[in-house]
C-alpha cells in the first residue's frame, strides 16, 4: 500500500529541505500546502515534490491540515511540520513499517520527542496520531494546537518524529487566534482551554494564564492536560514568589493521578529553598523511584526521574555533610550524562570532601 506525506507550511525555507532530505525515499506521494510563505519556501518544496498548492491561511490550522489531506491520493497519510526529522534509525523503522501496511490498521501514534538536550537525549516525548488511513476520513479539529480524531484500530509505535527547534516565528499568532475567537462569542474549554493558558504564559502574561489555568482545572479536560496545568501554574506561582500557593497547586496534580517525578522534583526544590534537605530528599527520592510513564500517555521528561532529582539529592546531602551519599547520587546524575559539566565539578569537589579519587 501507498504512503503520503502531507505538510503544512509558511516561511520555513531555512528547515524545509533539512525535513525533506531526512525522509526521502519513504514517501509515494508529497504534498506541501504553503499559507503565505513571503520567502523561498514553495521553491524548496519543489525540489522535492511536484505536489506544491496554496492555501488561503483562515486563521485556523486544522483547516489548512484538512486541505492538505484532500490533496493526497494515496493509501495512508502521514504528516509533519517544517521543523521535524526521522533520524536515520527512525527513517529505516518507517520504511520497515510501510512494507506491512495493509489496510487493516486505522491509524498509527508514533512517539514525538519534542526537546533535545545539548547531547540529543530527549528531554520532552509524547505520543501523537501521526498516520492514518485515507479511506477513514479522518479530519482534524481545533483551529489552534489542532488534533487528529481518529478512531477504529489504533497502533502506538516507537518510531519517532524529532523535532528540531528553529527561529521562532509570528510571536503571538496562536494568542491572536484565540483572542478573536473570544471576540466571537467562543469560550475556550476543555483542551482549548488548557492551551489558550499557556498561550497567554508563553506571551508574557502570567497572572492572566494564572487565572485561565484555574478556569480549566475547575473544568473538562484530560487528565495529563490536568497534571501539566498544575505544573505550569506552580511555576507561576513560584514566579511570583508564592511558595504556599506552589504546594498547594504541585499537591493538587497528586488528585488526577499517580505522583509525577517533575511534580515531586518541584516539591523537593521547594523544600530544599526553604532550608529543609531532609524533606527535599523524600520528594526527590519519590521522583526517582515513581519514574516516568512509557504506556504512550501523556508527557515524558525523563530527566524529572533521573538526572535532575540525582543532581539535587547530590546537592541534599552535601548541604548535611554526607558525602559519601552525595557522590553516590552524583554518579547516578552522571549515569544519565556523562559529559555534564557539573556532574563532572562535583565529582572533583566531593573526592576531596571523601578522600577518594574520583574512578575514571
Amino acid at each position: 500500500m501507498t504512503l503520503a506525506l502531507c505538510m503544512i507550511v509558511k516561511n520555513e525555507e531555512m528547515t524545509l529541505a533539512r525535513c525533506l532530505k531526512s525522509v526521502e525515499g519513504v514517501f509515494d506521494e508529497i504534498v506541501v500546502a504553503d499559507t503565505g510563505s513571503a520567502d523561498a519556501t514553495k521553491a524548496v518544496a519543489a525540489r522535492f515534490t511536484p505536489y506544491v498548492y496554496d492555501f488561503l491561511w483562515q486563521d485556523d490550522f486544522s483547516a489548512a491540515r484538512n486541505f492538505s489531506f484532500s490533496k493526497a491520493r494515496a493509501d495512508y497519510l502521514m504528516w509533519l511540520d517544517a521543523d521535524d526529522v526521522l533520524k536515520e534509525a527512525d527513517r529505516a523503522a518507517l520504511l520497515a513499517l510501510k512494507q506491512t501496511l495493509d489496510g487493516g490498521t486505522d491509524a498509527y501514534s508514533l512517539r514525538y520527542d519534542a526537546a533535545q538536550d545539548e547531547y540529543g537525549n530527549p528531554t520532552l516525548w509524547f505520543y501523537r496520531e501521526r498516520i492514518v488511513r485515507r479511506a477513514c476520513g479522518f479530519l482534524w479539529r481545533g483551529a489552534v494546537h489542532e488534533t487528529l480524531c481518529v478512531f477504529g484500530k489504533t497502533k502506538t509505535l516507537p518510531i519517532a518524529v524529532t523535532h528540531l527547534r528553529g527561529e521562532h516565528k509570528e510571536r503571538g499568532r496562536n494568542l491572536r487566534i484565540y483572542l478573536r475567537g473570544l471576540l466571537a462569542g467562543k469560550t475556550p474549554r476543555g483542551r482549548d482551554a488548557f492551551y489558550f493558558a499557556r498561550e497567554l504564559r508563553d506571551n508574557g502574561l502570567p497572572a492572566l494564564a494564572a487565572d485561565a489555568y484555574l478556569y480549566f482545572l475547575h473544568g473538562e479536560g484530560w487528565a495529563e492536560d490536568k497534571i501539566c496545568a498544575c505544573l505550569n501554574l506552580a511555576a507561576i506561582y513560584r514566579a511570583q514568589g508564592n511558595a504556599e500557593r506552589q504546594k498547594k497547586v504541585l499537591l493538587h496534580s497528586f488528585a488526577f493521578g499517580v505522583p509525577r517525578p517533575a511534580a515531586c522534583c518541584a516539591l523537593g526544590q521547594l523544600y530544599l529553598e526553604q532550608g529543609d534537605p531532609r524533606q527535599a530528599i523524600f520528594w526527590f527520592k519519590l521522583a526517582v523511584d515513581e519514574g516516568e510513564r512509557t504506556d504512550g500517555c501523556g508527557f515524558v521528561c525523563p530527566d524529572h526521574s533521573g538526572y535532575i532529582p540525582c543532581m539535587w539529592l547530590c546537592v541534599c546531602y552535601d548541604r548535611l555533610g554526607q558525602y559519601e551519599r552525595a557522590a553516590y547520587w552524583n554518579e547516578r546524575a552522571g549515569a544519565c550524562k556523562p559529559q555534564d559539566k557539573n556532574y563532572l565539578q562535583n565529582r572533583l569537589y566531593l573526592a576531596e570532601k571523601t578522600g577518594r579519587k574520583p574512578r575514571a
